[in-house]
Order: C-alpha cells, then structure tokens, then sequence
C-alpha cells in the first residue's frame, strides 16, 4: 500500500514542519534542525501497517539517514520477534497476550503500548456478487465455525444460489483472526481451517477480486484502497444492520467488530535518538495519517496521553 497513491499532498506539507531532531525532542519543530540517523526495525500486524508505513515514509523524507524496515509477520509473529529483543517497534491488532509478557520479562524486554487507531474488521465478496445483500452474525459463525458444513452459499440461506463459497482470510498469527474468531465463532483462533490464508491483506484482496463465489475478511483500510474492485458486506449483529464506515467504526455501532489498534515500544530502543525521534512523530502526525490511509484517529488526548508516555 503506498502514500503515493492517496494524494497527501497538504498531509505533507503539514508535517515538513514537523521534523524532529535526532534528540526526539516533541518541542522541536525546525525544519532546519540536525536530523536523525540510524535504522528501526519494525514488524506485526498487516492490519497496522498502512499506518506504521505511511509515518516511515513521511518521516524518511524528513530523515534521510533514518533506514526503516517495516516486516509483516503477524500480530503474533511480531510480538514473538519483539519479545526476543529482535524489533525496536511491533505493530499490533490485538493488546499483548500474557505469555507473550512472560516471554518479553524473561529477555528484559520493557515496552510501552501506545493506542495508533480504530479499524473495523470488514466482510467483502466479489463485486459480481448480487445474491448478498448482508450477513448476521450467526451465520457468519456458521460460514465460519470449526467443522463448518457450509459448502455452497445455499448452506447459508436456502435463496441463495448453489455454488461453492471461496473463502479468504488472515492466517493463524494475525491479530485480525483471533479478534474475528473470538468474536464471531465465540472463541479466539477457533476457525475452519479450509479457507485460503495469509497474513498478506493484499493477498486476500486479490483472491477475493478473482473469483465471483468469494468471501474474505480483513481490515476497513484494504477495502477502501480497493472499493471499486469489492463489495462490503452489512453486519447484522442483532440489534441492526451496519456497514463498516469511517463514522461506524469511530462510534462502535459497527458490531463486534470494532477494534483499537497498537504499537509496542521497547523502552531499550527508546533510549536510541532515532527511535525516539520517530515514536514522537508517529503520535504528533498519526491524526492525519491515520485518515490518509482509510483508518480511523484517536482523539487528539490520546495521542497527547502517547507522547506524554514517550517523553
């Protein structure tokens, strides 16, 4: 996914003056001031990674000697990556597991856990798709559920056309399947295994455009980069019928599944001038950014509340 194609034009120019110093200092907004240097190491969720990119890239512009790189592993391959003392920052989809603690406490990893964004889990079929008009909770759990009988889209309601389902969704350590698992089967990483995975979006994305009987989950942000190409699924979750949106997702009324997004930060990296540098400008632009790349922002106090944790 990249910036490129989003037009930030004026989200550039608003953070040209917001380069830091190699010191990381919050205060120091002088595009002229010495800049950072040095290499980052990122890796996670492949839901929080639009957002972690788009930061690196703006930030590099302002930092030309800062090299960040950017893994998608997981939620769960990145927090065993970062639990190991191997990543400066791992991005998130899901707060950190208590064994993925002990395992951080036995390597004399400390972290912060800094709030980045809201996304909202979205269900998509293929745009020839003119037979789902929404999909209940319950039966998504039936699509879905381990041991699923549910072969053709009959099995889900008798009015719908006999032809195989095609499913697509997040491998086994995203962040993304044990949310939609726990809150959809009632269990987390509990799922039908003969579905086509990979902790890819784009890979989902894909399979999803190329085959008419498709349906796929994944975060709001890789829909919205390809709306033309997909269509979105209402939730009916019980109470009523909503559709992911911007507006949605901020409210909670998307239910269930609504979700906060994280990056963890090792306190160890943050003694580094670059890493430092870089966690200030991600809470000082992640605003802007974080609407650039179809996510939904915090309110200005929580990322005031990040900093505050930073500095």
């Amino acid at each position: 996914m990249s910036l490129k194609k989003l037009g930030l034009t004026l989200v550039a120019v608003a953070l040209t003056a917001s380069s830091l110093t190699g010191c990381g200092q919050g205060d120091s907004k002088d595009a002229g001031a010495t800049k950072a240097s040095g290499s980052i190491k990122i890796d996670g969720s492949s839901t929080v990674f639009p957002i972690t990119e788009a930061v690196a890239e703006e930030f590099q512009k302002a930092n030309p000697n800062v090299k960040v790189t950017i893994g998608v592993s997981g939620t769960g391959g990145g927090f065993k990556k970062f639990a190991a003392g191997d990543l400066d920052i791992s991005n998130a989809s899901r707060t950190i597991k208590d064994a993925e603690k002990a395992q951080a406490t036995t390597n004399k990893v400390d972290y912060l856990e800094l709030p980045v964004a809201y996304d909202g889990i979205s269900l998509v079929v293929n745009k020839a798709n003119t037979w789902v008009d929404k999909l209940t909770v319950a039966e998504l759990k039936k699509i879905w559920e381990p041991g699923s009988k549910v072969k053709t889209w009959k099995d889900v309601r008798p009015s719908w056309p006999a032809e195989p389902i095609k499913l697509y969704g997040p491998g086994t350590d995203s962040g993304t399947f044990e949310y939609f698992t726990e809150a959809i089967v009632g269990e987390a990483k509990k799922s039908r295994a003969d579905y086509n995975q990979s902790e890819d979006d784009n890979v989902l994305v894909t399979g999803v455009k190329g085959d008419k009987n498709s349906l796929g989950y994944f975060g709001f942000s890789y829909y919205e980069e390809n709306a033309k190409d997909l269509k979105l699924v209402p939730i009916d979750s019980g109470e009523k019928t909503v559709t992911p949106t911007m507006e949605t997702i901020k409210d909670g009324s998307y239910k269930p599944l609504s979700r906060p997004l994280f990056i963890y930060v090792s306190k160890n990296s943050l003694q580094k001038p670059e890493v430092k540098s870089f966690i200030t400008y991600y809470m000082e632009n992640a605003e802007e950014l974080t609407k650039a790349v179809y996510y939904v922002p915090l309110k200005k106090e929580e990322y005031q509340a990040g900093l505050s944790k930073v500095n």
